[in-house]
């Protein structure tokens, strides 16, 4: 049951707050704005699909692309695929990806990783793998990166390259150092940081041309907003703390990554202030990640990815 906190004025204060952290002024036209120019088409890459790639690639069923086995250092990317200007998120995208094995290497002959996973209903996708190797590719090395086919349901495939910040072969590449134009990579250069047992993690979004369900980027802008989720990950108990700007039916729910309810831990009419909430999953719940979505009025207006481990 959420529960007020702060007085109305800390409130719109810390809404302020909050609004700056995310690089946009408060509430307004111009940060709207600002939010719609931060959605940047997902380019595809100059290399294309390279010479590398194999069809028919199999379905993971547990989002791992590499076995426990694989030599190298473990990462989990996540994301969401949204239409162009992100005011949509697109269920249902194979998202299919491969890339070299710690050496550099890839496996020309079966499918070792290599594999398809789908959106799910909030449009997320996620798999682990292994950071790839570098190769040489004539003199240079290529940077580490992971290919990636983007078919979202009746439109065009995008086949592009991921690459990873801090990466020194990067500036030396033909397609990773390109930084304008339609095989612009500056924002496939993602961010990864360890989480608590050292997995690299990653989030990239993904903007294509498609059509899919409602669900603007920038909505927390004016009706709510999750502040936090702590801890996370979590083993018992996660306290939700957020945001409601207006009068509004408002649903604070969890969803596990196939986009299946798992818990409402809101369901009611709340008047615009903080408020704070909590989730002790159910003994039967197995580890792994979740979404904690704000609805306001049955619209999806923010969410957070969260990890449960039970001791």
């Amino acid at each position: 049951m959420s529960k007020p906190k702060d007085s109305r004025r800390q409130f719109l204060k810390n809404t302020s707050l909050a609004a700056l952290a995310l690089g946009l002024s408060p509430l307004t036209a111009t940060a709207k704005q600002n939010a719609k120019q931060a959605c940047e088409k997902t380019t595809s890459d100059y290399y294309g699909e390279g010479p590398f790639y194999t069809d028919n690639p199999p379905v993971l069923t547990n989002g791992k692309l590499a076995s426990d086995q694989e030599t190298g250092t473990k990462i989990r990317i996540t994301g969401r695929v949204q239409n162009l200007d992100c005011s949509e998120f697109i269920p249902n995208t194979i998202v299919d990806v491969w890339h070299a094995d710690d050496a550099g290497a890839y496996d020309n002959v079966g499918y070792n990783l290599r594999g398809q996973v789908t959106t799910n209903a909030q449009g997320f996708y996620i798999f682990e793998t292994i950071k790839p190797g570098k190769y040489l590719n004539g003199s240079k090395y290529r940077p580490s990166h992971i290919h990636f086919k983007i078919t979202p349901p009746g439109f065009a495939t995008i086949t592009t390259q991921l690459y990873f910040q801090g990466d020194t072969s990067i500036a030396d590449d033909a397609a990773a150092s390109i930084t304008s134009g339609q095989f612009d990579a500056t924002h496939r250069i993602i961010t990864l940081t360890a989480d608590s047992k050292g997995v690299l993690e990653g989030t990239w979004d993904i903007a294509v041309d498609g059509k899919g369900t409602m669900g603007a980027s920038d909505l927390h802008l004016n009706k709510g907003i999750i502040y936090s989720a702590n801890p996370n990950p979590f083993t018992e108990s996660l306290n939700i703390n957020y945001g409601v700007f207006n009068s509004s039916e408002v649903s604070l729910l969890a969803f596990d990554m196939q986009g299946k309810e798992v818990a409402t831990l809101e369901k009611t009419t709340l008047s615009a202030d903080k408020y704070n909430a909590s989730w002790t999953p159910s003994s039967d719940l197995p580890n792994g990640h979740y979404f904690i979505s704000l609805k306001i009025n049955d619209l999806q207006v923010h969410y957070l990815k969260v990890m449960f481990e039970r001791k």
